[in-house]
């Protein structure tokens, strides 16, 4: 299941970069996956709303519907 987080994660950064952000997985620690935002993203005010609506929501439905995506601070 890591590897297909990490697949995962991949697909969303070429995304994240295309608006000028980034993130960067700083653990899996079972099914919660901690994430970095880096960029335009780790200042932007809809950042928590990236990690919950599009990466855990992306990450539930083609992964685990038991993950869950922090941020890192």
């Amino acid at each position: 299941m890591e590897q297909q987080i990490r697949d995962k994660i991949e697909q969303f950064r070429k995304l994240l970069q295309g608006d000028g952000g980034d993130c960067e997985i700083v653990s899996i620690e079972g099914k919660t996956v901690t994430l970095k935002l880096k960029g335009a993203c780790g200042h932007c005010p809809h950042a928590t709303a990236t990690l919950k609506n599009y990466i855990e929501a992306g990450l539930k439905k083609d992964v685990d519907p038991e993950i869950i995506v922090e941020r890192a601070v």
